[in-house]
């Protein structure tokens, strides 16, 4: 679908092309190929003159749910999403690609007497396919960590495109004698930390309090949305009408072995 927009008047041009199955009740969904194109005008109060700009969707059709998912208990909305085999370099390029602009995600740790504990964390630096943070060291986390650091996991979502990453990984420590940390530390950290004063306890790299959490990957799996705005609610709700199951990305996963391939290629920093 492409808008375009300028001044005070709205031109709009809408392409679709859309193959779709056809029945008594799907009469918004027939099977065509059209063309439309439409333009009107209104006159805004605003007297901001707008630079023209367009924007593509792809637009999808939901899938037909089949016996055979059914009875082979198969999960249609992975099913039906499913694009595994597809190059490496496009499986983690996608993947970096959605994690680098997720800052913030959850760092989980297993708890004893608590079970999986979740806090949200700030990425310090990606660096290949695993991640690095910044934490206090006085910090429960490192109790979690030194006890379970197998049982390590993070996750992204972005709540705008439905994008999601979920890593499992092993949580590797280090003292505060880490170079990397002097290479990751940036001044917005020491607003966690606070200054004492005393000279030591500064919230600077060399604060004793300090510490580098490392996570390496071993599993990851994501989702990438293929669909805008637009082609979201269509698939939603197109599926609910036709009984179909909606499509609106690419759901992929990387195991140990390709993991480590990637680390060997795309980490600088990992330990």
């Amino acid at each position: 679908m492409t808008y375009i927009c300028a001044s005070s008047e709205y031109l709009g041009r809408q392409q679709l092309t859309m193959p779709v199955r056809v029945n008594a009740v799907e009469t918004m969904f027939a099977t065509l190929r059209a063309t439309t194109a439409r333009s009107f005008a209104f006159t805004s109060t605003a007297t901001k003159t707008f630079r023209p700009f367009s924007t593509t969707y792809t637009l999808r059709m939901p899938e037909q749910l089949t016996a055979q998912e059914v009875n082979s208990k198969t999960d249609p909305s992975v099913a039906k999403q499913w694009d595994n085999d597809v190059p490496a370099e496009k499986k983690f390029g996608d993947f970096y690609a959605i994690a680098d602009k997720l800052k913030i995600g959850l760092l989980g740790t297993l708890r004893e007497g608590t079970g999986p504990v979740h806090r949200s964390m700030a990425v310090a630096k990606r660096t290949g396919p695993d991640f690095l943070f910044l934490a206090n060291a006085h910090s429960q986390k490192f109790n979690d960590i030194e006890k379970h650091p197998e049982a390590v996991t993070i996750t992204f979502q972005n709540s705008s495109t439905q994008d999601w990453v979920s890593i499992t990984g092993k949580a590797v420590t280090t003292s505060n004698e880490d170079p990397r940390i002097k290479e990751i530390w940036s001044r917005g950290t020491s607003a966690w930390f606070g200054d004492l004063g005393d000279g030591v306890h500064t919230g600077k790299p060399e604060d004793p309090r300090m510490k580098l959490i490392e996570i390496q990957s071993k599993y990851i799996s994501y989702f990438k949305a293929e669909v805008g705005a637009l082609g979201f609610g269509k698939e939603v709700i197109g599926a609910i009408i036709t009984g179909g199951v909606a499509n609106t990305g690419a759901l992929r996963e990387m195991k140990e072995d390709e993991i480590k391939q990637a680390r060997a290629s795309d980490s600088s920093m990992s330990s």
